[in-house]
């Protein structure tokens, strides 16, 4: 499954929003993984995220393999979409 999405974070809750993102990843047995401008990591790295420098509008694509695919995509959206 795909999905692409925007940050819709103010930039100083980005870090705390990754943080946040990344708890939420884990929780899942999906192998998820989130691309930027031709960058893939895996969405339960801290300095995979890190290096892909988000910041408010940034565009991504979430892409999730596994039982729980739509439900990973569906809350860490939600995550990139409302301040923490």
């Amino acid at each position: 499954m795909r999905k692409v999405i925007t940050v819709e974070i103010s930039n100083e809750q980005v870090d705390t929003a990754v943080t946040f993102f990344i708890k939420k990843a884990n929780e899942f047995s999906s192998r998820i993984t989130v691309s930027r401008k031709g960058n893939t990591v895996n969405a339960k790295s801290l300095l995979g995220l890190l290096s892909l420098q988000l910041t408010n509008g940034t565009e991504l694509l979430l892409e999730a393999e596994g039982g729980d695919a739509a439900e990973a995509l569906e809350a860490l959206e939600k995550i990139m979409r409302t301040s923490a």
